[in-house]
């Protein structure tokens, strides 16, 4: 079985299973685990900001920032179809009393303009407006990277605003590799960047925060209150730490396998890339209602050895990862091609 369901299904390599067996460890809540204190430090200087905060999971580090940025009653603006919007089971509003006001973008980007006027007025009867978010790469967008300019523009706008600005940059590590832009020039327009180790660098656990001393010292308060401090956390975040340090140049490698698949569905009969076509390692495509749902079509092609996601009625996410090889990645391809040429799309 090709398993393309997520780039959060790879297994820590050797070398790092090595390197969490030897870690050093301490009690990260009573005062310091010296490992997690490196990986920090070094996601911190990646970002070009003042302290990181190791945190379990991408969606805790992205709740904790939009909570400390937000007095409870306020709302941020967000991309409708971004990661905090829709997979995050609106904990914004059921831990943080916050509420999102959504703007529907074109691939997960948003244009400066669709802000404009979104910022509500300073009376008893509004309620207040305190951050925008961006997601970077745009997970439902299909790995769509943000354009440097719009993000440049937006985080003008918010600061013009008095608007904090996060970043969700869960795949930000995709973004600086197809780019070339590095990751410190992308988070230098954010008071607060969320970064993953579990997607496509490959760890098992962990995501971090990063912002300035004051805003990492607030968010290690509410790590605490959402049960997110942990004590010898230095075996995780030390697969964390090796995935930073050895993974990141290799996403290339995912991205031009993307681009495999992308050929594949270009070439099948009722099948639609997304409108931002596959910049990244994730493969968005749309399947013909001819041919039935999205969940039918990913039902045949499990049946005949790959597994993916339908994400909505008609449409369907391919994500490559460490743990495919090209191989694998070009068997999957003509599966996908053979699958559509049997549907009665291909009929019609």
């Amino acid at each position: 079985m090709i398993d393309l369901r997520s780039d959060t299904l790879t297994k820590p390599t050797p070398a790092m299973r090595q390197a969490m067996a030897e870690a050093v460890v301490g009690d990260d809540v009573v005062d310091v685990d010296p490992t997690v204190e490196q990986l920090q430090e070094a996601t911190a200087e990646l970002l070009g900001k003042e302290a990181a905060l190791f945190m379990p999971s991408g969606s805790m580090a992205n709740q904790i920032a939009v909570r400390v940025h937000c007095d409870r009653g306020s709302e941020f603006l967000c991309e409708a179809d971004c990661h905090i919007y829709q997979y995050e089971q609106a904990a914004f509003a059921q831990l943080s009393g916050l509420v999102a006001q959504t703007v529907q973008g074109t691939g997960g980007v948003l244009q400066p303009s669709q802000l404009q006027g979104l910022v509500r007025p300073h009376n008893d009867h509004m309620v207040r407006t305190r951050l925008v978010t961006l997601e970077n790469t745009h997970n439902r967008g299909g790995g769509t990277i943000q354009p440097l300019d719009n993000v440049r523009e937006i985080c003008r706008w918010a600061a013009d605003n008095d608007l904090r600005r996060h970043l969700d940059g869960a795949r930000l590590w995709n973004a600086v590799a197809a780019t070339g832009i590095e990751a410190e020039q992308w988070a230098s327009h954010f008071d607060s960047v969320s970064v993953c180790f579990s997607k496509g660098l490959g760890a098992p656990v962990g995501s971090a925060l990063a912002g300035t001393k004051s805003f990492i010292a607030e968010a290690r308060r509410a790590r605490k209150l959402f049960g997110g401090g942990m004590r010898q956390a230095g075996i995780i975040a030390a697969g964390a730490l090796y995935a930073l340090q050895h993974h990141r140049q290799r996403l290339v490698e995912d991205h031009r396998h993307a681009q495999i698949l992308q050929a594949a569905v270009q070439d099948s009969p009722g099948l639609t890339l997304g409108p931002a076509a596959v910049q990244t390692n994730i493969v968005v495509f749309f399947v013909d209602p001819q041919w039935g749902t999205a969940a039918e079509f990913v039902g045949q092609l499990e049946a005949a050895g790959v597994r993916s996601f339908a994400i909505g009625a008609q449409s369907v996410r391919m994500v490559t990862h460490l743990d495919v090889t090209q191989a694998d990645v070009q068997q999957a391809a003509e599966v996908l091609r053979e699958v559509a040429a049997a549907s009665p799309a291909c009929d019609g």
